[in-house]
């Protein structure tokens, strides 16, 4: 199942793995609350030849918590929510565009776009209107 969605994704020639967090017994009076203790991590190579030393969900659960942040849509108890598929499809497309093309990141010192030499220039509301109507 996730192979084939990171195949879509990415193609074939992608080093994919899965890491499992594995957590031990919850204390006895803290269930409700405390989540459980993290006793260690499986990772299972699932394709290509990854590094076990940088599989993480760092960077998604990270990447998670900027979208909850930024869009009112992904947190809870909101009246933000998208009634229309196709509508959360474009807020979740303006964010990225607005992330990765027009925000300067701070540690980066330039947008992720430009450090990924994507582009040489921060964007303006201009581009990404040239590209809707393109």
């Amino acid at each position: 199942m996730y192979l084939e969605a990171v195949e879509d994704a990415f193609g074939k020639d992608v080093d994919f793995s899965q890491p499992v967090k594995l957590y031990g017994q919850t204390l006895e009076g803290q269930k409700r609350y405390s989540p459980p203790q993290c006793i260690g991590t499986l990772k299972t190579k699932i394709n290509g030849n990854p590094d076990a030393q940088r599989v993480s969900t760092s960077y998604v659960e990270r990447q998670n918590l900027t979208m909850r942040m930024n869009m009112r849509r992904y947190t809870r108890l909101t009246n933000a929510f998208s009634k229309k598929v196709e509508n959360l499809f474009y807020a979740v497309s303006l964010h990225f565009m607005y992330y990765n093309f027009y925000r300067i990141h701070q540690t980066l010192r330039v947008t992720p776009a430009m450090e990924a030499k994507i582009t040489d220039h921060v964007w303006a509301i201009e581009n990404v209107l040239d590209l809707s109507n393109a």
